[in-house]
């Protein structure tokens, strides 16, 4: 086993960057490259292949917006799910269609494939351009479905800080009340992309670390992006086992 994946637990999926929002928080900035997803069905044989070598506690699908491209998602959880995989997770802003049928159906396949904690993110930010009535939609349905569901809200200098963007996020999760949906204790914003452009005078002082960011040399999560690059390879290219044995930081 290659010495520097020795603690691998963690297979996560940017399944696009195409997005419905254009929030400017977005550490992607304006989601320039938004034409290419995730193979389906490469992405379920890297899962198999990973899992079957190391002991895998989290699968994770998100974007941009995941759910523009429902059969990657499915396909990824559906494999997860026979493989016994105990967090299966989506992060999503909800907002995929306006169409009440097709938001019951994505409900019901996301439940059908095993998805067992999906993140919603709602905060100032995404309801910028992200119409709420819509997210509410897909929450009522994914909870009548027995989906798991938290909120992931961005906090703008931290969770307890009183600036204008953080007020409206509690306002916004507080007009949820009735769901009784949970939230988690989300993201700080960090300065990137977006972020960065948009945010700046918020930046001042010690700036918050990238949550993204890990130890090359003790990586815990192996990161698909869109094309198929990961950790130096592309699983389009090579198999993902061959990608995984290479690695040198």
């Amino acid at each position: 086993m290659n010495p520097y994946l020795k603690h691998i637990n963690k297979i996560e999926f940017i399944v696009t960057y195409a997005c419905t929002g254009r929030c400017k928080h977005c550490s992607e900035g304006d989601h320039t490259s938004c034409g290419e997803r995730i193979d389906p069905q490469i992405a379920a044989n890297a899962v198999r292949k990973i899992a079957a070598e190391y002991d895998i506690q989290t699968v994770m699908t998100f974007g941009g917006e995941p759910l523009l491209y429902t059969d990657a998602v499915y396909a990824i959880m559906k494999t997860a799910t026979e493989l016994n995989i105990p967090k299966r997770q989506v992060i999503t802003n909800g907002y995929f269609s306006k169409n009440a049928d097709k938001i019951h159906e994505v409900a019901e396949r996301l439940a059908s494939c095993g998805v067992n904690d999906l993140l919603l993110s709602v905060d100032a930010f995404h309801q910028e351009t992200i119409p709420l009535d819509v997210v509410k939609i897909f929450a009522a349905e994914a909870k009548a479905c027995g989906i798991p569901i938290r909120f992931q809200p961005a906090w703008l200098v931290s969770a307890t800080d009183e600036n204008p963007y953080n007020k409206k996020t509690r306002e916004i999760l507080n007009s949820f009340a009735d769901m009784n949906i949970t939230a988690n204790e989300g993201n700080i914003i960090f300065p990137e992309g977006n972020a960065l452009k948009y945010l700046a005078e918020y930046f001042t002082g010690e700036l918050p670390e990238n949550p993204y960011v890990e130890d090359t040399s003790d990586v815990r999560c192996v990161s698909f992006e869109p094309n198929g690059n990961v950790l130096g390879g592309n699983v389009y290219e090579q198999d993902i086992m061959e990608i995984l044995e290479k690695y040198n930081p």
